[in-house]
């Protein structure tokens, strides 16, 4: 379950897409595919962007950038079916901001912010800063893939309906408590297919890889340069698989390991996010008296905050206005804050006004997990994440399979893993059958992708940056290591922007092997 992106978002679980099993994972890699005219030609109208939709995540509409320059938005048409490219159509909602220096621009370099289900029209705005020194030669954009914020979002559970499923208990304690967990992923689902399954089958990686395709084209470049974040390196990495000689230039940063199936890839998670706790004990431990944390040791942290989420469980405390704080929410809002070390200070603030009975903090980082804004409203980001992650996955462990797992994910995480292997079970429902166990990222013939691996990534463990390179295939993957914290690194290290800028606007790899600290 590849979470969020570095603007610290999360979604649900994670894996990638169905509908196109029957023609493959591959188009023989001849870089394009046959398109009706109407379609690849298509002129799109850029116009100031209007303020984000609920779904997207709501709040004003984006400042203008640095300069002046405002942001411009648009609607793109791709096929519902790619395997019917002259049938029905749907509209993908797109974002850029031009480049500076239009005499020597390079051409679009397209963002994808993880998640899934995260918008990225939402997002880009929100991190222009960090990407800036880019926009002197690319038009920087970014989209809603289909099923994410305006474009064509698939819905599932309301406002009122959300806000009670977060105060559930994901970890179940007896038969009754078992059956309720059950009954929660099938009113979710059930949810999904009556508000949203006409688009069900045709959300996903493999649907969203050829959309990139089409949008290459229609923004008028001969390759995609392109930049992914968390679940978006395995995004692009499908898009290598299918069209590897239209890759321009890529960047893949906190890269999620494409080999994995979904129990694999949870277990990692869970002991990635064990890990950046015990460094964020640690942290803790070394400022001696001004740690507000009870304990002497990494182990007694670890211990209290077990303890705590299993009050939490037992009775809820105050959060939010007449909202009580739950077991699972706190715990989510725990995983939120460890996404980014800048984050570590608010955790311990968090746990220590918790601990007094005050759980409005650590609800509030729980609320952002979940999309939930300020005025109770959601976006679509939990939908999304579900939909995309269940058509991608074929995996569909029932209850028990789940209930059985509970034991190896606590010894991966005494604090998270029975949460993460509950949620094991979480497409059993599902309407939609999924497309794999794991994507297929093998891109002979791609040119130079660079990964950045974090050592100290809690969502995407760095291990997968070898394993992903080791899937594109030799000679393609040129490896960057960031020996630091939190949940990506070229928005973290000056060293890795250094090497990822010059690579994007020059053209020079950095040297395979590179680490920053």
């Amino acid at each position: 379950m590849p979470m969020t992106s570095p603007a610290v978002r999360a979604a649900a679980a994670a894996t990638v897409t169905a509908v196109l099993l029957a023609a493959g994972c591959s188009d023989g890699g001849n870089g394009g595919e046959d398109r009706p005219k109407d379609l690849a030609a298509q002129q799109l109208k850029w116009r100031p962007c209007p303020a984000p939709s609920e779904a997207e995540g709501g709040g004003p509409a984006p400042s203008p950038l640095p300069g002046g320059a405002k942001w411009e938005c648009s609607f793109m048409d791709v096929p519902l079916d790619h395997s019917k490219p002259d049938g029905e159509t749907i509209e993908l909602a797109l974002i850029r901001a031009p480049a500076r220096d239009a005499e020597n621009r390079i051409g679009s370099l397209l963002f994808n912010f993880g998640g899934p289900g995260a918008s990225g029209v939402h997002t880009l705005p929100s991190l222009a800063s960090d990407y800036d020194g880019l926009r002197a030669r690319y038009d920087l954009v970014s989209f809603d893939p289909r099923g994410v914020g305006r474009s064509v979002p698939v819905e599932c559970l309301d406002d009122r309906e959300l806000d009670k499923q977060a105060a559930e208990d994901p970890t179940p304690d007896d038969a009754a408590e078992e059956r309720t967990f059950l009954e929660g992923i099938e009113k979710f689902s059930a949810a999904c297919e009556e508000n949203s399954g006409g688009e069900l089958p045709y959300v996903g990686t493999l649907n969203a890889a050829r959309d990139m395709d089409l949008m290459r084209q229609v923004l008028g470049d001969e390759k995609l340069h392109y930049f992914g974040i968390s679940y978006g390196t395995e995004l692009g990495g499908v898009y290598a698989h299918l069209y590897p000689k239209n890759v321009g230039r890529a960047v893949f940063d906190a890269v999620v390991d494409p080999t994995q199936d979904s129990v694999q890839g949870a277990l990692g998670q869970v002991r990635g996010f064990q890990l950046a706790l015990t460094n964020f004990a640690e942290d803790c431990l070394d400022r001696g008296d001004a740690c507000r944390l009870p304990g002497s040791s990494v182990r007694e942290i670890e211990d209290w905050i077990t303890a705590f989420l299993d009050r939490l469980d037992k009775k809820p405390i105050r959060g939010i206005g007449e909202r009580m704080l739950t077991e699972g929410q706190a715990a989510n809002g725990i995983i939120q804050t460890l996404y980014s070390q800048e984050y570590w200070e608010l955790l311990e603030q968090a746990l220590d006004e918790a601990d007094g009975g005050n759980g409005a903090l650590l609800m509030a980082f729980s609320d952002a997990l979940n999309g939930r804004s300020e005025d109770g409203n959601y976006s679509n980001i939990q939908a999304a994440g579900a939909a995309i992650g269940c058509v991608d996955s074929k995996a569909r462990y029932t209850l028990d399979e789940a209930k059985a797992m509970v034991p190896e994910f606590r010894r991966a995480s005494p604090v998270f893993g029975e949460y993460l292997a509950w949620a094991q079970a979480s497409c059993s429902k599902w309407p939609v059958p999924g497309t794999w166990v794991h994507p297929d990222v093998s891109a002979p013939g791609a040119p130079p992708i660079v990964l950045v691996g974090n050592t100290g990534d809690p969502a995407t463990p760095y291990e997968g940056t070898r394993a992903m390179a080791e899937a594109l295939g030799k000679g393609v993957a040129v490896e960057v290591t960031y020996e630091g914290e939190g949940h990506g690194s070229y928005n973290s290290s000056p060293c890795v922007r250094k090497a990822v800028n010059t690579y994007l606007l020059s053209g020079r790899p950095p040297t395979g092997g590179t680490v920053c600290k």
